[in-house]
């Protein structure tokens, strides 16, 4: 102690002996450039932590989210666990505050997962074994249908404004009913504008309408997508089994047990009928519906599946950043990514992990960027900043769906929802694969529903980045009647649906999504950067205006179902 005081002294006689001598003009200039360089301001985006959102640092995280060590993350998972434990910690350390269940940053959700019993499980036709796996791939449903005869019942459905009846004329009671659909979504040609009125009096999914019908089982013939992934989706039904969330399961109600027929049963089936499968496949999927019509009653089907369930877990990582305005803090601006993907799958060339680098590591490490951004600020936003990293969107939006349908905090309060999924790859200048085709650019994104619900949100989106980094923003999506629907496929859309006015960034499919090739050497970490820093800006453009975006008009018809 006594040394550092004779150290302090002597330096600060120093200091005066120097202050006290003649200065000489160039250093005299020079001490004045140096003071008008540290009286320059700081520009916005430096006092608001834009430029913490690196590449580097994007790199450094993505690298351990998309590890091989994660398993590709897939819900529920270990992988998946250890990314929202690590997020947490970061948020922890951080300062933000829990926002989950009980003081934590996790909203747990509940699920179950049914899995095959592949030695209490059987088919047959007209007396014949079906081979599991290769000729059929069961529901995870419990069924034990004794030899019943078979109608067939187009896609399934029964939709009024379109005429469209599955079972006009037929008597399917107690029948098993051959419906040519994919597993899920809206059948060819329809729109959700088509879906008016009341579901189960003007309209009917697949599901609704057999039961209503009093059919016993369903044979679904599958598209082209489930067929080319047929020992994927093997492997993901038989094996790994079904997971679903219990509150959905109840929401839902009692299912229909069925299989999906592989092309040989299919044939099986329609040998000798009015029309061939192929014919018929090529008319549904075309859009044109052959009317229903029972298969000839000498067939008969019989199906006995055995289940094996187990309740499983998983969660949203969530967590606030609170706002500096004693009221507005109240308000929040949310911004969302899902941090799950499609985990271990069948191998291509060698590798089974599937890392999803892109989709959506690249989401959920901006999010983590943004939130260090906001802790290092030397101020911060008005409204408080929700960040919510939903887990199951790969299974069809769970994690959103289930935080707007319980929220941790009140929902009416969230101004706005920002959903990253998908900013990390680039379309390479020459590169000529197909699959690339529609991949954005190193210094463009595609942006999607940020007029559809609130014009000024729109305006607000354009202006911060025209003022900030200049991006090239893409709305050839951003359209209702998009073909590749991609407004219902990522988290943004249950919060649209609850009335939050969205904007949705997304840089495109390409060669890899979905594949063991998506991986973190493969991001353009520029890019990634610009994009993160390009939300950043606009999310404290939208936590410090005086009011919140205004909802000037109503979702869109096709965008409003489910």
């Amino acid at each position: 102690m006594r040394r550092s005081l004779a150290i302090v002294v002597l330096t600060s006689v120093l200091v005066f002996s120097f202050s006290a001598a003649p200065i000489a003009p160039r250093a005299l200039a020079q001490r004045k450039t140096n003071q008008i360089r540290k009286a320059a301001p700081l520009s916005v985006a430096s006092l608001r932590g834009a430029d913490t959102i690196s590449a580097a640092q994007l790199k450094d995280y993505l690298s351990f989210i998309a590890s091989d060590e994660m398993e590709g993350r897939d819900t529920p998972s270990r992988g998946l666990d250890t990314t929202a434990k690590f997020l947490a910690m970061n948020l922890s350390r951080w300062g933000f505050k829990p926002a989950g269940d009980d003081g934590t940053f996790f909203q747990k959700i509940a699920l179950r997962r049914d899995v095959i019993d592949k030695a209490e499980t059987t088919a047959q036709y007209n007396g014949q074994t079906l081979a599991l796996g290769d000729d059929y791939i069961p529901f995870s449903r419990p069924a034990d249908i004794a030899a019943a005869p078979l109608v067939f019942a187009g896609n399934g459905w029964f939709i009024k404004s379109k005429e469209i009846d599955a079972y006009k004329g037929l008597d399917a009671k107690g029948k098993i009913a051959v419906i040519f659909a994919p597993p899920d979504g809206l059948p060819r040609g329809v729109t959700n504008a088509d879906l008016r009125g009341k579901r189960g009096e003007d309209w009917m999914n697949a599901s609704d309408y057999a039961q209503k019908q009093g059919v016993a089982g369903i044979v679904i013939i599958p598209d082209f997508q489930f067929i080319a992934n047929w020992d994927r989706n093997r492997n993901r039904i038989t094996e790994r089994g079904i997971t679903t969330v219990e509150k959905f399961q109840t929401a839902n109600g009692p299912l229909i047990p069925g299989i999906v027929a592989s092309p040989r049963l299919a044939n099986l089936l329609f040998q000798g009928e009015r029309q061939s499968a192929t014919a018929i496949f090529e008319s549904v999927f075309g859009g044109k519906l052959p009317e229903p019509f029972a298969l000839n009653p000498e067939k008969k089907l019989a199906m006995k599946v055995r289940t094996k369930s187990d309740g499983v877990g998983t969660q949203n990582v969530v967590g606030v950043f609170e706002g500096s305005d004693p009221v507005l803090k109240n308000e929040y601006v949310a911004l969302g990514a899902h941090y799950d993907h499609v985990g271990i799958g069948i191998p291509v060339n060698g590798d089974a992990i599937y890392n999803g680098a892109d989709d959506d590591g690249s989401g959920t490490t901006a999010l983590l960027a943004m939130a260090e951004a906001l802790a290092k600020a030397s101020t911060r936003p008005k409204r408080s900043i929700l960040f919510v990293w939903h887990a199951g969107e790969e299974k069809g939006l769970w994690g959103s769906r289930y935080f707007t349908n319980y929220p941790t905090i009140p929902l009416d309060k969230v101004v706005t929802q920002i959903n990253i999924d998908m900013i990390g790859r680039s379309k390479k200048e020459g590169d000529t694969n197909p699959r690339n085709k529609e991949l954005s650019g190193p210094n463009e994104i595609y942006v999607i529903g940020s007029r559809m619900m609130s014009t000024e949100l729109g305006d607000l989106t354009e202006s911060v980045n025209k003022q900030y980094l200049n991006v090239t923003f893409d709305y050839r999506y951003d359209d209702p009647n998009d073909p590749n629907r991609f407004f219902f496929r990522s988290d943004h859309f249950n919060y649209a649906r609850k009335g939050i006015p969205i904007v949705f960034f997304f840089d495109g499919e390409h060669e890899d999504y979905h594949r063991p090739g998506d991986s973190a050497d493969k991001i353009d970490y520029q890019k990634m950067e610009k994009v993160a820093r390009t939300v950043y800006m606009l999310m404290w453009e939208v936590a410090n205006r005086p009011t919140r975006p205004t909802v000037d008009k109503q979702l869109p018809a096709q965008l409003s179902g489910g």
